[in-house]
């Protein structure tokens, strides 16, 4: 069975992996699809659905998919961004009530677990608006928990507001520096912490730069680290890259997003395997610490 940990101070317990839902949304996954995959997750112990009001439909299919089972998963999602991507973000409290209660509707439920600010700027945090209408909802009991999904300096200063449950942001072998500042934070406040993008988008596979530009970052910095193990086959490095985020002290749950269940079956085996040995974790560490430039800042 799949481990579970304390979510922080949360009182919440999470599976070290969890699903996440950009995928099925953005590359119009069908409901069949959807349906089976999720299914084979909860099967396989995972209990943390994360996903967002911009992901397309993601809060619908997961609602369809596996709303008759609500009480075997927990429910994130993230708000800010009410008119989808393309759209300037909103951070009106007006706005954001509006997407929780729309997202309760999509994800056929009385309550979500976490709410999450997606990927707002300190300046915005600062005025306090979008965190007081996070916390009315909380006080309403249409959420259990408060957080704040992002990265870099915006993720320092969510964590330092001191006024958030839990924090998503990335961790992975090409993107380190928040385990030298922003995770210790979040940790000595005993937040739940939830790693996005665990496994770097497996950049290192491709030959050639990628066409997605949201790998493109990523694979220029694992060609600079050129680890070793990013050469061995596929399964065996992406256990490698998955294990060492699971390694870092206050990560409790990793979001892999994915639309093959023979996929989770290989992520959830990896996990099993437990956290690297600590001279494994020191070379990933090292070798990131020699090689990183000063712009390899934390990736959204």
């Amino acid at each position: 069975m799949i481990e579970h940990r304390d979510f922080g101070a949360t009182g919440l317990r999470v599976s070290v992996l969890g699903f996440g839902g950009a995928e099925i949304g953005f590359m119009n996954t069908p409901l069949d699809q959807v349906t089976a995959l999720l299914n084979a997750a909860l099967d396989a112990g995972i209990n943390v659905l994360d996903t967002a009001e911009c992901y397309n439909d993601s809060e619908e299919k997961i609602g369809k998919a596996v709303g008759h089972r609500r009480k075997d998963y927990l429910l994130f999602t993230k708000v800010g961004h009410e008119h989808g991507l393309a759209k300037d973000a909103d951070w009106s409290a007006a706005s954001i009530e509006r997407s929780i209660d729309r997202s309760l509707k999509r994800l056929a439920t009385d309550h979500l677990d976490l709410v999450q600010l997606h990927s707002c700027k300190g300046s915005e945090l600062g005025k306090g608006e979008c965190i007081e209408a996070l916390e009315r909802a909380k006080k309403a009991g249409k959420t259990r928990l408060i957080g704040y999904s992002g990265d870099g300096s915006d993720a320092l200063a969510a964590v330092m507001t001191g006024r958030f449950d839990a924090l998503q942001t990335s961790i992975n072998i090409a993107d380190q520096r928040v385990l030298d500042d922003v995770l210790p934070a979040a940790a000595r406040r005993r937040m739940g912490v939830i790693a996005k993008r665990p496994i770097a988008n497996a950049a290192w596979q491709h030959e050639q730069q990628p066409t997605n530009g949201y790998h493109v970052e990523y694979w220029k910095r694992l060609k600079a680290l050129d680890y070793a193990f990013c050469k061995k086959p596929l399964e065996e490095a992406a256990s490698m890259a998955l294990r060492f985020t699971l390694s870092q002290p206050g990560v409790h749950v990793a979001i892999v997003g994915t639309t093959r269940a023979e996929r989770i079956a290989t992520n959830v085996k990896a996990a099993a395997r437990g956290s690297l040995p600590p001279a494994g974790i020191m070379a990933i560490r090292g070798r990131f610490k020699s090689v990183a430039g000063g712009d390899w800042v934390g990736q959204v």
